[in-house]
Protein backbone atom coordinates (compact mmCIF):
# COMPACT_ATOMS: atom_id res chain seq x y z
CA UNK A 1 0.00 0.00 0.00
CA UNK A 2 1.27 3.54 -0.94
CA UNK A 3 2.58 5.79 2.14
CA UNK A 4 0.18 9.30 2.95
CA UNK A 5 2.71 11.84 2.86
CA UNK A 6 1.18 13.97 5.60
CA UNK A 7 3.59 17.34 4.17
CA UNK A 8 1.20 16.97 1.28
CA UNK A 9 -1.84 17.65 3.52
CA UNK A 10 -1.07 20.31 5.39
CA UNK A 11 -0.92 22.42 2.13
CA UNK A 12 -4.83 24.05 2.92
CA UNK A 13 -6.14 26.97 3.81
CA UNK A 14 -6.47 26.06 7.28
CA UNK A 15 -2.99 26.24 9.33
CA UNK A 16 -1.53 24.01 11.25
CA UNK A 17 0.94 24.77 14.29
CA UNK A 18 4.39 23.50 13.27
CA UNK A 19 4.41 21.71 16.71
CA UNK A 20 1.23 19.72 15.53
CA UNK A 21 2.46 19.09 11.90
CA UNK A 22 3.54 15.32 12.44
CA UNK A 23 0.47 14.61 14.56
CA UNK A 24 -2.80 16.70 13.03
CA UNK A 25 -3.35 16.68 9.36
CA UNK A 26 -5.96 18.66 7.67
CA UNK A 27 -7.48 17.34 4.23
CA UNK A 28 -10.88 16.83 2.40
CA UNK A 29 -13.09 14.13 2.79
CA UNK A 30 -13.10 12.83 -0.93
CA UNK A 31 -8.87 12.95 -0.68
CA UNK A 32 -8.86 10.68 1.74
CA UNK A 33 -11.46 8.31 0.92
CA UNK A 34 -9.90 8.03 -2.79
CA UNK A 35 -6.58 7.46 -0.94
CA UNK A 36 -8.25 4.42 0.72
CA UNK A 37 -10.01 2.92 -2.48
CA UNK A 38 -7.15 3.62 -4.88
CA UNK A 39 -5.08 1.69 -2.08
CA UNK A 40 -7.11 -1.16 -1.38
CA UNK A 41 -8.71 -2.59 -5.06
CA UNK A 42 -9.36 -6.03 -5.01
CA UNK A 43 -9.51 -7.43 -9.18
CA UNK A 44 -12.67 -10.14 -10.03
CA UNK A 45 -11.00 -13.26 -10.48
CA UNK A 46 -11.31 -14.65 -13.90
CA UNK A 47 -9.32 -15.05 -17.20
CA UNK A 48 -11.57 -15.44 -21.05
CA UNK A 49 -8.14 -16.31 -23.17
CA UNK A 50 -4.47 -15.64 -23.40
CA UNK A 51 -4.44 -12.30 -21.57
CA UNK A 52 -5.12 -14.08 -18.51
CA UNK A 53 -2.06 -15.41 -18.60
CA UNK A 54 -0.64 -11.92 -18.64
CA UNK A 55 -3.10 -10.65 -15.76
CA UNK A 56 -1.77 -14.16 -13.45
CA UNK A 57 2.12 -12.85 -14.49
CA UNK A 58 1.45 -9.15 -13.44
CA UNK A 59 0.11 -10.76 -9.59
CA UNK A 60 3.17 -13.00 -9.76
CA UNK A 61 6.39 -12.14 -7.30
CA UNK A 62 7.94 -10.81 -10.74
CA UNK A 63 5.70 -7.37 -11.38
CA UNK A 64 4.05 -7.95 -7.35
CA UNK A 65 0.38 -6.57 -7.78
CA UNK A 66 0.83 -5.97 -3.81
CA UNK A 67 2.50 -2.52 -4.35
CA UNK A 68 -0.58 -1.25 -5.35
CA UNK A 69 -2.82 -3.25 -2.65
CA UNK A 70 -4.47 -5.49 -5.47
CA UNK A 71 -2.91 -8.62 -4.71
CA UNK A 72 -6.55 -9.98 -3.31
CA UNK A 73 -7.87 -11.59 -6.58
CA UNK A 74 -11.32 -11.87 -5.29
CA UNK A 75 -13.05 -15.17 -6.90
CA UNK A 76 -16.76 -13.31 -5.92
CA UNK A 77 -18.13 -10.49 -7.23
CA UNK A 78 -19.34 -9.30 -4.00
CA UNK A 79 -16.13 -8.62 -2.53
CA UNK A 80 -14.83 -7.00 -5.87
CA UNK A 81 -14.09 -3.43 -7.09
CA UNK A 82 -12.37 -4.07 -10.19
CA UNK A 83 -13.18 -6.27 -13.15
CA UNK A 84 -10.23 -6.63 -15.52
CA UNK A 85 -12.03 -8.21 -18.55
CA UNK A 86 -8.86 -10.38 -20.11
CA UNK A 87 -9.83 -11.75 -23.24
CA UNK A 88 -11.98 -12.58 -25.64
CA UNK A 89 -15.43 -12.06 -25.38
CA UNK A 90 -17.65 -14.32 -27.05
CA UNK A 91 -21.27 -13.26 -27.36
CA UNK A 92 -21.92 -16.69 -25.18
CA UNK A 93 -19.58 -15.18 -22.24
CA UNK A 94 -20.72 -11.83 -22.43
CA UNK A 95 -24.12 -12.78 -20.41
CA UNK A 96 -22.56 -14.20 -17.11
CA UNK A 97 -19.96 -11.18 -17.66
CA UNK A 98 -22.76 -8.67 -17.48
CA UNK A 99 -24.28 -10.56 -14.89
CA UNK A 100 -20.89 -11.05 -12.50
CA UNK A 101 -21.06 -6.98 -13.43
CA UNK A 102 -24.04 -6.52 -11.79
CA UNK A 103 -23.53 -8.41 -8.31
CA UNK A 104 -20.21 -6.08 -7.95
CA UNK A 105 -21.36 -3.89 -4.95
CA UNK A 106 -20.03 -0.04 -5.72
CA UNK A 107 -18.39 1.74 -6.37
CA UNK A 108 -17.05 -0.55 -9.17
CA UNK A 109 -14.84 0.10 -12.06
CA UNK A 110 -14.08 -1.96 -15.70
CA UNK A 111 -10.78 -2.60 -16.89
CA UNK A 112 -10.76 -4.05 -20.69
CA UNK A 113 -7.38 -5.76 -20.88
CA UNK A 114 -6.18 -6.15 -24.65
CA UNK A 115 -7.30 -5.93 -28.33
CA UNK A 116 -10.26 -8.22 -28.13
CA UNK A 117 -11.83 -6.82 -24.57
CA UNK A 118 -11.46 -3.31 -26.46
CA UNK A 119 -12.64 -3.60 -29.94
CA UNK A 120 -12.96 -7.43 -30.84
CA UNK A 121 -9.04 -7.38 -31.64
CA UNK A 122 -8.27 -10.20 -35.13
CA UNK A 123 -11.81 -11.98 -33.91
CA UNK A 124 -13.76 -9.16 -34.57
CA UNK A 125 -15.20 -10.06 -37.63
CA UNK A 126 -16.18 -13.54 -36.41
CA UNK A 127 -19.85 -14.88 -35.77
CA UNK A 128 -19.43 -15.21 -32.00
CA UNK A 129 -16.92 -12.79 -30.89
CA UNK A 130 -18.22 -9.52 -29.70
CA UNK A 131 -16.58 -6.39 -30.67
CA UNK A 132 -15.95 -4.67 -27.57
CA UNK A 133 -17.16 -5.18 -23.84
CA UNK A 134 -17.97 -1.50 -23.89
CA UNK A 135 -21.12 -1.92 -25.53
CA UNK A 136 -22.47 -3.71 -22.89
CA UNK A 137 -20.40 -2.22 -19.50
CA UNK A 138 -18.90 1.04 -18.69
CA UNK A 139 -15.08 0.38 -19.37
CA UNK A 140 -13.27 2.94 -17.10
CA UNK A 141 -9.71 2.31 -18.82
CA UNK A 142 -8.55 0.45 -22.02
CA UNK A 143 -5.25 -1.85 -22.04
CA UNK A 144 -4.13 -2.30 -25.52
CA UNK A 145 -1.73 -5.40 -26.89
CA UNK A 146 -2.10 -8.79 -28.53
CA UNK A 147 -1.81 -9.49 -25.60
CA UNK A 148 -0.25 -6.68 -23.33
CA UNK A 149 2.18 -7.01 -21.06
CA UNK A 150 2.67 -7.20 -17.45
CA UNK A 151 4.09 -3.77 -17.67
CA UNK A 152 0.88 -2.54 -19.85
CA UNK A 153 -1.29 -3.75 -17.39
CA UNK A 154 0.26 -2.28 -14.44
CA UNK A 155 0.32 1.33 -16.41
CA UNK A 156 -3.73 1.04 -16.75
CA UNK A 157 -4.10 0.12 -13.28
CA UNK A 158 -1.69 3.35 -12.19
CA UNK A 159 -4.33 5.30 -14.53
CA UNK A 160 -6.91 4.02 -12.63
CA UNK A 161 -5.65 4.90 -9.58
CA UNK A 162 -5.09 8.17 -10.99
CA UNK A 163 -8.95 8.45 -12.40
CA UNK A 164 -10.20 7.52 -8.51
CA UNK A 165 -7.87 10.31 -6.98
CA UNK A 166 -9.78 12.92 -9.33
CA UNK A 167 -13.25 12.17 -8.43
CA UNK A 168 -15.07 14.03 -5.78
CA UNK A 169 -17.88 12.97 -3.45
CA UNK A 170 -19.86 16.27 -4.07
CA UNK A 171 -20.24 16.14 -7.31
CA UNK A 172 -22.86 13.43 -8.19
CA UNK A 173 -22.13 12.83 -11.58
CA UNK A 174 -18.97 12.36 -11.09
CA UNK A 175 -19.66 9.60 -8.53
CA UNK A 176 -23.35 8.12 -9.77
CA UNK A 177 -23.23 5.42 -7.07
CA UNK A 178 -23.78 8.40 -4.58
CA UNK A 179 -26.10 10.32 -5.84
CA UNK A 180 -30.45 9.75 -5.21
CA UNK A 181 -32.00 6.51 -5.61
CA UNK A 182 -30.56 3.34 -6.64
CA UNK A 183 -28.37 3.11 -9.43
CA UNK A 184 -30.03 0.91 -12.31
CA UNK A 185 -28.88 -2.61 -13.33
CA UNK A 186 -27.27 -3.08 -16.81
CA UNK A 187 -29.65 -4.93 -18.72
CA UNK A 188 -28.57 -8.39 -19.36
CA UNK A 189 -28.04 -9.69 -22.79
CA UNK A 190 -30.05 -12.10 -24.26
CA UNK A 191 -28.77 -15.30 -25.89
CA UNK A 192 -30.61 -16.73 -28.87
CA UNK A 193 -29.26 -17.09 -32.65
CA UNK A 194 -27.53 -14.05 -32.54
CA UNK A 195 -26.90 -11.57 -29.34
CA UNK A 196 -29.29 -9.14 -28.55
CA UNK A 197 -29.20 -5.99 -26.06
CA UNK A 198 -32.23 -5.59 -24.42
CA UNK A 199 -31.73 -1.61 -24.54
CA UNK A 200 -32.42 -2.37 -28.00
CA UNK A 201 -35.88 -3.69 -27.92
CA UNK A 202 -37.96 -0.98 -29.15
CA UNK A 203 -35.77 -1.05 -32.15
CA UNK A 204 -36.12 -5.19 -32.81
CA UNK A 205 -40.00 -4.77 -32.09
CA UNK A 206 -40.38 -1.99 -34.54
CA UNK A 207 -38.32 -3.93 -37.14
CA UNK A 208 -40.24 -7.47 -36.58
CA UNK A 209 -43.47 -5.32 -37.15
CA UNK A 210 -42.30 -4.22 -40.41
CA UNK A 211 -41.42 -7.25 -41.14
CA UNK A 212 -44.65 -9.43 -40.53
CA UNK A 213 -46.41 -6.07 -42.64
CA UNK A 214 -44.00 -7.16 -45.73
CA UNK A 215 -41.96 -3.85 -45.39
CA UNK A 216 -38.38 -3.25 -46.27
CA UNK A 217 -36.33 -3.60 -43.23
CA UNK A 218 -33.17 -1.54 -43.58
CA UNK A 219 -32.72 -2.95 -47.41
CA UNK A 220 -32.37 -0.19 -50.07
CA UNK A 221 -33.92 -1.17 -53.25
CA UNK A 222 -34.26 0.83 -56.58
CA UNK A 223 -36.71 2.72 -57.62
CA UNK A 224 -39.56 1.77 -59.60
CA UNK A 225 -39.33 2.36 -62.82
CA UNK A 226 -42.13 5.14 -64.52
CA UNK A 227 -43.64 4.57 -67.62
CA UNK A 228 -43.74 6.85 -70.15
CA UNK A 229 -47.42 9.06 -71.15
CA UNK A 230 -46.25 8.69 -75.28
CA UNK A 231 -43.74 6.66 -77.08
CA UNK A 232 -43.15 9.98 -78.99
CA UNK A 233 -42.38 11.99 -75.81
CA UNK A 234 -39.76 10.01 -74.84
CA UNK A 235 -36.07 11.47 -74.16
CA UNK A 236 -34.07 9.56 -76.83
CA UNK A 237 -30.15 9.98 -75.93
CA UNK A 238 -27.33 8.96 -78.43
CA UNK A 239 -24.02 9.22 -77.90
CA UNK A 240 -21.20 11.22 -80.79
CA UNK A 241 -18.77 8.90 -82.40
CA UNK A 242 -16.46 10.70 -80.25
CA UNK A 243 -16.17 9.20 -76.91
CA UNK A 244 -13.99 12.18 -75.40
CA UNK A 245 -16.98 14.62 -76.40
CA UNK A 246 -20.05 12.83 -75.07
CA UNK A 247 -22.29 14.71 -75.50
CA UNK A 248 -26.26 14.21 -76.48
CA UNK A 249 -28.27 14.57 -78.72
CA UNK A 250 -31.65 16.68 -77.89
CA UNK A 251 -34.70 15.27 -76.76
CA UNK A 252 -36.57 15.01 -80.34
CA UNK A 253 -34.01 13.81 -82.22
CA UNK A 254 -32.83 17.03 -84.18
CA UNK A 255 -29.24 17.28 -83.37
CA UNK A 256 -28.25 21.10 -82.90
CA UNK A 257 -26.95 23.13 -86.10
CA UNK A 258 -23.59 24.46 -84.20
CA UNK A 259 -23.18 21.28 -82.63
CA UNK A 260 -23.36 19.85 -86.40
CA UNK A 261 -20.94 22.48 -87.59
CA UNK A 262 -18.11 21.14 -85.03
CA UNK A 263 -18.61 17.28 -85.75
CA UNK A 264 -18.46 17.97 -89.18
CA UNK A 265 -14.95 20.08 -88.72
CA UNK A 266 -13.67 17.72 -86.14
CA UNK A 267 -14.35 14.68 -88.86
CA UNK A 268 -12.54 17.09 -91.25
CA UNK A 269 -9.66 17.86 -89.32
CA UNK A 270 -9.68 13.69 -88.38
CA UNK A 271 -9.28 12.99 -92.43
CA UNK A 272 -6.97 15.13 -93.28
CA UNK A 273 -4.39 13.79 -90.15
CA UNK A 274 -5.04 10.19 -90.95
CA UNK A 275 -4.23 11.28 -95.18
CA UNK A 276 -0.93 12.84 -93.78
CA UNK A 277 -0.05 10.04 -92.51
CA UNK A 278 -0.74 7.77 -94.86
CA UNK A 279 1.60 9.64 -97.10
CA UNK A 280 4.29 9.74 -94.39
CA UNK A 281 3.88 5.97 -94.19
CA UNK A 282 4.32 6.03 -98.01
CA UNK A 283 7.27 8.07 -98.54
CA UNK A 284 8.43 6.19 -95.70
Amino acid sequence: MSELNLRELHNTEFPVPNDLQSNVAITSLSKIYNWSRRSSMWPLLFGLACCAIEMIATAASRYDLSRFGMEVLRGSPRQSDLMIVSGTVTKKMVVPIVRLYNQMPEPKYVLAMGACASGGGPFKEGYNVVSGIDKYVPVDVYVPGCPPTPQALLFGLIALQKKIDGQSLANFDDVPWYGVGPSEAVPVPVLGPDIIDPRQMELIRRAAEAAVEGQPIGKREAPKRQEAAAPAKQAAVAKTADSADGEAVAADGDIDPKKARLMKKREEMLARKRAREAAKKAQG
